[in-house]
């Protein structure tokens, strides 16, 4: 609520926070038996529809040593990027990270913690890595909010994966229309789970898909279209992710707040054409 307090909140909805953290118990029931009631003080209660926003509140006050290194967060995950030229300076963020969050009552999972040293592997000349750091497992692929990137920015693995997860709906599916479901059920569960799985967070990996990745999810969509799952005029994974693009594309245009907008170059005239 220390934090809470510095937002230009109206009074009565940092009172409305103020009373809903305070105040929870908790017990344990056991067997048919019933533990004591326990205060619940400290955390943010899972599920809960502030819970998101509550810790962007709290973890707002981390920030890096130097302001040519980034901190991306989101939730409970924090994802430190320093350039090449700040290599030496990791030491002095991780400490930094694990002040702010002694400070702040929370521990760092240690067993958590990785190192991902990305370089372009088109270079001719070969690159003197850095030195792993101490206690921190360096890695060549790293799992980011549901996507696999490897080190070389190579979406392969993400592919292969994504695509071995959908082909278990597949097998789902199979059985639900061995009990009886009517195909247009099938294809709607087909179209709000196993296409949303493998077209989840698509902006961030398909443009570093190669030929055989592409051909490999157009081969998924062929087997589903030859059980039945979706029809013959279902879109292209390439049509599909130029959809996705786009929709981003035209949120981040109608939203100045849109967290990616400030990538964005400056809108120019309209009366500017192009020609490719």
């Amino acid at each position: 609520m220390e934090k809470v307090v510095l937002l230009d909140l109206p009074d009565h909805g940092y009172n409305w926070l103020a009373d809903f953290f305070t105040g929870h118990l908790h017990c344990t029931v056991y067997h048919g038996q019933v533990s004591t009631l326990k205060s619940i003080t400290v955390s943010i209660i899972q599920g809960s529809g502030i819970g998101p926003a509550a810790y962007v509140v709290y973890a707002s006050d981390l920030k890096t040593v130097t302001h040519r290194n980034q901190l991306c967060k989101f939730a409970d995950d924090t994802y430190l990027i320093v350039p090449a030229r700040n290599v030496d300076l990791r030491a002095a963020e991780m400490s930094n990270i694990d002040t702010w969050a002694r400070r702040n009552n929370l521990t760092l999972n240690q067993k958590k913690l990785q190192e991902i040293v990305f370089t372009d592997s088109r270079r001719r000349r070969q690159i003197a890595l850095p030195l792993p750091m101490a206690d921190i497992v360096r890695v060549t692929l790293i799992k980011i909010l549901g996507v696999t990137i490897t080190n070389g920015l190579s979406a392969s693995d993400h592919v292969r994966d994504v695509i071995t997860s959908c082909a278990q709906t597949l097998y789902a599916l199979r059985v639900l229309r061995a009990h009886g479901m009517c195909q247009e059920a099938l294809q709607t569960i087909f179209r709000s789970v196993t296409i949303a799985k493998l077209i989840y967070a698509s902006n961030a990996w398909s443009g570093f898909t190669n030929a055989t990745d592409r051909q490999r999810v157009n081969g998924f969509l062929r087997r589903s279209l030859h059980c039945g799952y979706c029809s013959p005029d279902f879109p292209t994974f390439a049509d599909q992710c130029d959809t996705a693009d786009e929709k981003l594309f035209n949120k981040i245009c109608l939203d100045n707040n849109q967290v990616l907008d400030c990538l964005l170059p400056p809108p120019t005239s309209a009366s500017q054409s192009y020609n490719l």
